[in-house]
């Protein structure tokens, strides 16, 4: 997000903090999301696409809704004025592009009229046709997980994103051999996906709580954390959406706090390292070893004050409106160990992962009739978890060698730690102060040299680099 939006989002969020009433907190902010969905899409090249892939995040969140939720919790009375919010503001931004000057509430102009109107009938017309089931069956949940899942592989994979969108060029009748994987840029779609994934394997569990559908879809597109999470859970994020919105100087302060080290963060801080920080440019203009550890380590520091930075900004916001988002770093860089660094970097996703992917598969491992060693077991399972969290940054070479490098790094820690634990505990706090000051320096250049492959955009380019960095070139 620019600047300006960060400070259009501060004071409309410091707004709404001062005059929102409890009894439209919901419906305002659901509104006011809504619209955040079409305002932060950037425009994209394929005519009108930046307008219906927001429309479809609306469509999905919703549709979602309803297949997660007891027949009970769809009543038309309850969830009728949510519905009226989302279908009129579609409407309401589509009839936009009849004014004489520009609102900017859509990257572009949005399609006609007539267009708009089909697409709002086939959304209510399928989620009227998932209404008649009286419950949500599981082969439905399913296969809702999986079409999610398939979105995001579309949109990851850049062959695949570059094939659709040569067919959605095709359709708008605009030159195909521009067709870039670019092209369906989905903003926030890696968070609304997860999120929905989250509501949907709760609902298989049965650990899924009752919600509205005005709660659903400010859950899914709550607007501070839209962009880049964090990833919060439906039931703590409802149970702060329900208590009544009751500001004091405390969370005036404390969200003033953050938001100002969140700017300071990311505008200050992190956009002055990324004059110096790795890219793809440079990383080819670079032969001296101290110069390419110089801009890996202005990118190690770069990457982490700009998502800090916006998750700062996202709690600050969030604290505004009565929401306590979960915190997303803890100074991930001071840890003294891979296993640690990773218990507070990007916190909320390493949690996603570690209770919808490594503990399920830890414990099938375990609870087979034939259990594998422990160390195998260890061995698979955080491969394959820092794999599938690569991919999910980028269906690329480079992702899933980030991906093993990571789990390899993470196996050989807990294997270095299971044989030298005993002898650790036995020494002088003194030594131990040490070791861990030397643990740290060990694990930021791990992860250093781990973010060559992160940033740059093939195993090419990457091991030339590496080459370089250790004088090898």
């Amino acid at each position: 997000m620019t600047l300006l939006i960060i400070l259009i989002s501060i004071g409309i969020a410091t707004l709404l903090g001062v005059v929102i009433r409890n009894r439209w907190r919901v419906q305002i902010l659901l509104g006011i999301s809504t619209l955040a969905v079409y305002a932060f899409q950037p425009v994209l090249p394929v005519r009108g696409l930046d307008f219906w892939l927001p429309t479809a995040t609306l469509a999905l969140s919703s549709l979602t809704w309803i297949i997660t939720t007891p027949p009970e919790r769809r009543t038309w009375q309850t969830n009728l004025p949510a519905a009226a919010i989302l279908s009129c503001i579609v409407l309401a931004l589509g009839l936009t592009r009849y004014l004489g000057f520009p609102l900017y509430l859509t990257a572009s102009t949005p399609p006609q009229t007539i267009q708009i109107l089909i697409g709002l009938a086939v959304i209510v017309l399928i989620a009227c046709l998932l209404t008649l089931f009286s419950k949500p069956y599981k082969a439905m949940l399913i296969s809702a997980f999986v079409f999610i899942l398939l979105i995001f592989v579309i949109l990851k994979v850049p062959l695949l994103s570059t094939i659709f969108s040569v067919l959605l060029r095709g359709l708008n009748h605009q030159s195909t051999s521009l067709a870039l994987a670019q092209d369906l840029r989905w903003l926030g779609f890696s968070y609304i996906a997860f999120r929905l994934l989250h509501t949907i394997r709760d609902r298989i569990s049965g650990r899924l709580p009752a919600v509205s559908l005005s709660e659903y879809m400010v859950y899914v597109i709550f607007f501070p954390a839209l962009t880049a999470g964090p990833i919060d859970r439906i039931e703590r994020f409802v149970g702060d959406l329900r208590c009544p919105l009751e500001l004091n100087a405390g969370d005036v302060g404390e969200s003033g706090k953050r938001l100002l080290i969140g700017l300071f963060k990311k505008f200050a801080i992190a956009d002055l390292l990324a004059l110096i920080a790795l890219n793809p440019t440079n990383a080819t203009q670079v032969h001296s070893a101290g110069w390419a550890w110089v801009l890996l380590y202005a990118f190690s520091l770069q990457i982490y004050f700009d998502f800090s930075g916006y998750t700062d900004i996202a709690i600050g916001l969030g604290r505004l409106l009565g929401i306590k988002l979960p915190e997303n770093f803890n100074a991930p860089y001071l840890k003294p160990n891979l296993t640690q660094f990773w218990n507070n970097w990007h916190m909320t996703l390493t949690q996603w992962f570690r209770t919808y992917f490594f503990n399920p598969v830890t414990r099938a491992l375990r609870s087979g009739k034939k259990t594998l060693p422990i160390p195998m077991i260890i061995l698979l399972t955080q491969l394959s978890t820092m794999v599938l969290i690569g991919l999910w940054h980028g269906a690329t070479l480079n992702f899933i060698a980030w991906g093993i490098w990571h789990g390899l790094g993470l196996f050989i820690h807990n294997r270095w730690s299971e044989l030298t634990r005993a002898r650790f505990t036995a020494l002088s706090p003194r030594w131990q102060s040490v070791l861990n000051i030397g643990g740290m320096l060990v694990t930021f250049n791990f992860v250093a040299l781990g973010w060559v492959f992160f940033t740059l955009p093939n195993l090419f380019i990457s091991t030339n680099y590496l080459r370089v960095m250790f004088g090898l070139a």
